[in-house]
């Protein structure tokens, strides 16, 4: 799908951006991208504020939640009444929300109160998600998607696959927005042999053994376990480090479990220091942590599937079974094999995903919003919202 372009617009200086999301955990994708983009847009001359359940500090609301169990240190919003009002009191000039729940209702009527145009990006396929429940799951997941993103002025998605799914599906003003990744942290003289080595003495292991890395969220649908019995089947040698937080960790005698690294640099040198990074998720819409790996000219492994098998396509080794073996063949693959081509693909897309370039391109899509924005595309959301909009506000 072709990318839309606004050569027209530029970023505005001193508009201000509201992000709102409920994926807010110590580790995770979402958090690293909103705070990405919360400490450089300031130097684009933008303003900008977070709002998450549990957010603290500088620019960061906390609009509350209740601990949600078993998700890894993710909080739900139940009630839209809070973060609604909190929404009008900051009085941004646009809204972005990046979940799909309770916060995205919100941010509609609060960009219906304020007059300000609202951006979705869709950073999770919940019909995915909803999959495993059946076939009539995923069905209703899809419609109350599209129900949902059909409101809002602009949906961005991080992979030509999700964009292509969403405009498929019957969604508007889908456009194609890659993540991004600052290659001054991540990069290949990350590399430290020398942590490599007090890394392997700390653990026990041998000095010549086989690092293998992934970093996020523990969750079942990244199946980890299956990483790790395919790293069983390679033998002794050979280690797991998972490092992260979440309920389904793998488990295994070559597996290390490390809490989330939340410093960029030593995050940066452990994966530019591993042999292979390693993800087997088949559900991502893009892949922050393998566009990490990327930059750092690590070898990287994925599920041939999503946005994976896209951000990966001739960069690295995609499997296409969910099955320890095959897993096992390719990671024995890639730590065998000359990887020098793939790895020069992968450094200069991850380049080409450096973050200035990146948010200039974002900042341009908000500006061209800012710009065009009328009620053209109000009535419809107008006639969903306003209902919504006159029961908050008796609950004031």
């Amino acid at each position: 799908m072709p990318e839309q372009q606004h050569p027209e617009a530029t970023p505005g200086v001193g508009h201000h951006l509201l992000d709102v999301s409920m994926f807010w955990a110590p580790t995770g994708g979402v958090r690293r991208v909103l705070m990405a983009k919360h400490d450089r847009l300031r130097s684009l001359g933008w303003r900008h504020t977070v709002m998450a359940p549990g957010a603290q500090g500088p620019g960061l609301l906390d609009c509350g939640g209740l601990p949600l169990p078993y998700s890894g240190g993710y909080r739900l919003v139940l009630g839209r009444g809070r973060a609604l009002r909190q929404m009008e009191f900051v009085a941004p000039d646009l809204i972005e929300s990046a979940d799909p729940y309770v916060l995205a209702w919100a941010a509609l009527a609060a960009a219906e109160r304020l007059q300000v145009p609202a951006v979705a990006f869709c950073h999770s396929d919940l019909p995915e998600l909803a999959a495993r429940l059946g076939r009539g799951a995923q069905r209703w997941a899809r419609r109350y998607l599209v129900n949902l993103y059909r409101h809002f002025d602009l949906v961005m998605a991080p992979s030509r696959s999700m964009a292509q799914r969403l405009q498929a599906w019957g969604v508007p003003r889908v456009t194609l927005q890659p993540l991004g990744v600052d290659c001054s942290i991540f990069t290949p003289c990350a590399q430290d042999p020398a942590w490599r080595q007090r890394f392997c003495l700390d653990h026990g292991l041998a000095a010549d053994t086989r690092l293998l890395i992934y970093t996020g969220r523990f969750a079942p649908e990244k199946k980890l376990q299956l990483l790790a019995d395919a790293v069983a089947l390679l033998g002794r040698g050979h280690a797991l480090l998972a490092v992260g937080a979440g309920p389904a960790a793998p488990v295994g005698e070559q597996v290390l479990v490390l809490p989330p690294e939340q410093d960029g640099q030593q995050l940066a040198r452990m994966v530019a220091s591993c042999d292979a990074y390693v993800h087997a998720g088949d559900q991502e819409t893009f892949g922050l942590g393998v566009l990490e790996a990327m930059a750092c000219g690590t070898p990287v492994v994925v599920a041939g599937a999503g946005g994976l098998a896209e951000l990966a396509q001739d960069a690295g080794l995609l499997v296409d079974r969910p099955r320890a073996g095959s897993w096992a063949e390719a990671l024995e693959a890639s730590l065998g094999g000359n990887n020098a081509a793939w790895r020069r693909t992968a450094l200069a897309r991850a380049q080409g995903q450096d973050w200035p370039r990146v948010l200039t391109q974002m900042t341009r899509r908000y500006a061209a919003l800012l710009g065009g924005h009328s009620t053209a595309a109000a009535p419809s959301r107008e006639r969903v919202l306003a209902p919504l909009a006159s029961r908050l506000a008796r609950q004031r």
